[in-house]
């Protein structure tokens, strides 16, 4: 294996992904178990996190595998008590899952409001709280990704979503990020937080059937949307002793859109 190869080698770590059974969060899975990672995803659904679970091991990957509700704080004990009993400590955590809303400000439902914070903040915060406490902390090791958004970088433009739960969820999610790693840096545990721009996924796919995917994709400069590859690489970067030196950073995988 090649200095540059173990950089980015995760043999005997192990990994808990939320919204882990499909989307950007499989396609996280998929970069962490093939490099080495045992895994450990949840989801609410079960049937959709066994079909998670045959993909992988499909690929010759250790997964295990939590139902689960990220947004609520019973449904995050049992999955801190899971990933701790299954995997015996969590080295590296990526707070995926995540919800949307859509609804103008002036009508946005509070229930609406609660729902989007709860899983996307409130549920990112106690998972990580957990986790910290009971495994990295102890250790003075682990690496945290959060999954962020580029609608955490800006408002969205005129006559497009409104989505201002999500936004302001997101934008919460990247300060998180920052100030985490400042407090849990001098344990030895990096926190870096991942936006992406559009993919095709079960949440984008009504927004994107409105535009159409070739006017959507020319919005970035790349002229593309993201693909079920396109996460890779930079989950790895700061999943790895690649990017041991990294922390508190923002990392958008958008194809431009964030920087026009």
């Amino acid at each position: 294996m090649s200095d540059a190869r173990k950089l980015f080698d995760l043999d005997g770590r192990t990994a808990l992904i939320t919204g882990g059974s499909r989307g950007l969060g499989l396609q996280m899975a998929e970069a962490l178990g093939d490099y080495g990672a045992r895994l450990m995803l949840s989801a609410r659904k079960t049937d959709e996190l066994e079909a998670a679970r045959g993909h992988l091991q499909a690929r010759g990957i250790q997964v295990e595998v939590c139902a689960a509700d990220a947004g609520a704080e019973a449904g995050i004990r049992t999955l801190a008590d899971a990933a701790m009993d299954s995997l015996g400590h969590v080295d590296i955590l990526i707070n995926n899952a995540g919800a949307s809303w859509g609804a103008a400000a002036e009508d946005y439902p509070v229930e609406a409001w609660d729902k989007v914070f709860n899983l996307n903040v409130r549920g990112v915060f106690l998972l990580t709280q957990a986790i910290g406490k009971r495994s990295m902390l102890p250790r003075k090791h682990g690496r945290i990704i959060n999954i962020a958004s580029v609608a955490g970088l800006a408002g969205n433009p005129p006559g497009s979503m409104k989505t201002i739960a999500y936004n302001s969820s997101k934008a919460a999610v990247i300060n998180f990020t920052r100030a985490l790693a400042s407090e849990w840096g001098a344990h030895g545990i990096t926190v870096n937080a991942l936006a992406p721009g559009f993919f095709p996924t079960r949440m984008s796919k009504g927004l994107i059937s409105a535009i159409g995917e070739k006017a959507m994709a020319a919005q970035a400069p790349l002229n593309r949307l993201g693909d079920e590859e396109d996460l890779k690489g930079a989950t790895l970067l700061f999943a790895s002793n690649a990017g041991k030196h990294i922390t508190g950073q923002v990392l958008a995988v958008d194809g431009g859109v964030s920087a026009v």
